[in-house]
């Protein structure tokens, strides 16, 4: 319950924020505020429009933040004269701002409220060269914090283009080479049909062939599927090389391998020599080999194609997802998706061989954790800001990057990326958040990175950002809400400008 009343001159004079006011100014604050008496509780909600400035007469309030779905308090006060709520009305589009922190009171309380608007035009004409000097300050900060901001997002997605384009070529790579070889088996293919035409090859002769053809095809397919290990396929290139020498067919150690990758053994052979016994004259049993050979090579050749083009679709899917250009801005979505999508953008300085400088990733992911309401694609940068760090952490050692999730009590999904870098000094560790504040050569990192990563965990997502970091195991754990909270709602319109332009 609150009560309203009139104010006065005189009580306002003795609050310190306006003891330096005239009797003229005083009275104008008056004609445009009142005093409005509050019971226990809350009186501002952080993330709400900012329609008011009050300031305390008596009483107590508390003022919290959001961190990690909570509230925590940050400052409890019973000191006439402070203020909270839209004391920034003054500066800016007053249509944008909201409350930074919320406040409640703990004993009734009396406070003088003056709406915004009215606070900020009475600024505007009692200081305005103050207004002025701290308006131009306000924008020629955030106007370089926004440049920045932006240099920074630019400069994560050339790093990941250049990754991206260099996983895209080893597939494109392997479908030209692929084609040109293809393109000399269709010539080859053309003889074949010349044989037939001047009668080498009988009709019957080739219906048999095309069926043994179709069958080792199958094989090829079959075998697309079997892993051999190094020492199983030597074996077996052994046995079929003996045979083919055995069977006087020349260059047959040559043609081995080829049969073994497509699934073709000694059993296989003996079928093939029974097909040419049939046959008689009109075929020899090194001419079915070598067509069936012909045929193996051709097959695979086109499995290399297929299988680079998949892997260049599930590349360009993964930059679709990691961009999330086919979502609205606020959308549900499984936070392992972003975070594989992510890892793939920076595939190229990952390593799956645990060799000397080699950077190995590790994924324990809790596949209970359901969808979480979010902005996925200013989520994807949190995880590629953190990521692009914890790599060149571990730049000249190598080592392992861990990204684990789970549960954080009931409400609150919890990722973590680890690495195993050289950590992050007691010293810093508490500036790393701070705009601007970097470690690294000059000219290699603007600052704004973990900025970034915290204003979108933080402000836009009401979750929480920390760090815990000894030498060889520096982890960042994000903490963001499972329930489908008022998350667009509660989004920083400012936040959302300096994100998007």
């Amino acid at each position: 319950m609150t009560a309203s009343h009139q104010c006065h001159v005189d009580e306002l004079r003795t609050l310190f924020l306006f003891e330096a006011l005239t009797d003229e100014q005083l009275e104008t604050l008056c004609a445009h505020g009142y005093i409005e008496e509050f019971q226990p509780g809350p009186i501002i909600v952080e993330g709400e429009p900012a329609t008011c400035l009050y300031v305390l007469i008596e009483g107590e309030l508390a003022m919290s933040k959001l961190s990690g779905g909570q509230d925590i308090e940050t400052n409890r006060t019973s000191h006439r004269g402070v203020y909270c709520g839209a004391w920034r009305a003054f500066t800016g589009q007053l249509q944008r701002q909201s409350y930074d922190a919320s406040v409640y009171v703990t004993k009734p309380s009396r406070f003088f409220v003056l709406d915004a608007p009215a606070f900020a035009d009475f600024m505007k004409e009692q200081f305005p060269m103050a207004v002025h000097l701290l308006d131009g300050m306000a924008v020629g900060q955030e106007r370089t914090r926004r440049a920045i901001a932006n240099r920074e997002k630019l400069l994560a997605l050339g790093r990941l283009s250049a990754g991206l384009t260099h996983q895209l070529n080893n597939p494109a790579a392997a479908i030209a080479r692929a084609a040109d070889e293809l393109r000399g088996r269709i010539s080859g293919m053309r003889g074949k049909l010349a044989m037939l035409a001047d009668g080498t090859v009988s009709p019957e002769t080739l219906n048999a062939l095309v069926q043994l053809q179709d069958a080792v095809a199958e094989q090829v397919a079959k075998s697309a599927s079997q892993h051999l290990t190094a020492l199983e396929a030597a074996d077996r290139e052994d046995a079929v090389g003996e045979w083919l020498e055995d069977h006087d067919i020349d260059g047959g150690w040559d043609i081995a391998p080829t049969l073994v990758e497509g699934g073709v053994g000694t059993d296989w052979l003996e079928r093939i020599a029974a097909t040419a016994e049939e046959l008689g004259r009109s075929a020899s049993l090194e001419e079915a080999i070598r067509w069936i050979s012909y045929t193996i090579e051709s097959e695979l050749l086109m499995n290399q194609i297929s299988e680079a083009s998949k892997r260049i679709s599930a590349l360009v899917a993964d930059a679709k997802q990691y961009s999330r250009m086919d979502r609205a801005p606020f959308d549900v979505a499984d936070v392992h998706e972003l975070l594989r999508s992510t890892l793939v953008m920076f595939a190229d300085r990952l390593s799956k061989d645990k060799q000397p400088g080699a950077i190995t990733v590790v994924k324990e992911f809790d596949q209970s954790l359901p969808e979480i309401p979010c902005f996925p694609g200013d989520l994807n940068q949190v995880w590629t800001n953190i990521i692009d760090n914890a790599l060149a952490a571990m730049r000249e050692t190598g080592g392992t990057l861990t990204v684990r999730t789970g549960r954080e009590g009931e409400k609150l999904a919890r990722i973590e990326i680890c690495d195993t870098g050289p950590g992050i000094p007691e010293d810093i560790r508490e500036h790393i958040f701070e705009p601007f504040f970097t470690t690294k050569p000059f000219g290699e990192g603007t600052g704004l990175g973990l900025d970034l990563a915290f204003n979108i965990v933080v402000k836009k997502h009401r979750g929480d950002l920390r760090v815990e970091s000894v030498p060889g195991n520096t982890r960042f754990i994000v903490l963001l809400p499972l329930e489908k909270a008022r998350v667009e709602d509660l989004a920083d319109p400012d936040l959302d400008a300096e994100l998007t332009e």
